[in-house]
């Protein structure tokens, strides 16, 4: 029986080796220290601090991303209805997220999955704002990322 999840899994599973096959021919290895995150401009207001480590523009890496996020009390920015899962773990602060479904906070110690296809907003609307660790699978791509288009003024 071939079920639409194990393809999907199975193609996961080929890019990903693709993606290991790329990685030794660029390096001559498979472990690599990644010295220093890459600074990527965010949206949102107040603007957040994106710190990729791991990703499409850090290592060119299709496969995964892993960024560092602070964002400042009040940042907020436009729903999205993105193609990757997102791991969420909050180092400290809070993280506010809505979904369809409702909203609800992300303390320090907390994680969140955002699932691919999902609409989901982010916001850190408390004093102190958060520090989180955000992992996309596939990586985060603009492309990818399906932001909510801002209201007509």
């Amino acid at each position: 029986m071939n079920l639409p999840g194990k393809a999907f899994e199975g193609e996961r599973e080929r890019e990903r080796e693709r993606e290991r096959e790329r990685e030794r021919e660029q390096t001559g290895s498979i472990a690599n220290l990644i010295a220093a995150p890459i600074v990527i401009p965010s949206p949102g207001t107040p603007p957040k601090l994106i710190s990729e480590f791991i990703g499409r523009v850090s290592t060119e890496s299709s496969a995964a991303s892993v960024a560092v996020m602070d964002s400042p009390t009040g940042w907020s920015e436009p729903g999205q209805r993105p193609e990757f899962d997102e791991y969420t773990v909050v180092l400290s602060g809070v993280l506010s997220v809505e979904t369809e479904e409702g909203s609800f906070r992300v303390a320090g110690g907390q994680a969140v999955h955002a699932l691919a296809g999902e609409w989901v907003r982010y916001s850190t609307p408390e004093e102190g704002g958060a520090r989180y660790v955000s992992v996309c699978l596939p990586a985060f791509s603009p492309d990818t990322v399906h932001r909510d288009e801002p209201p007509a003024s």
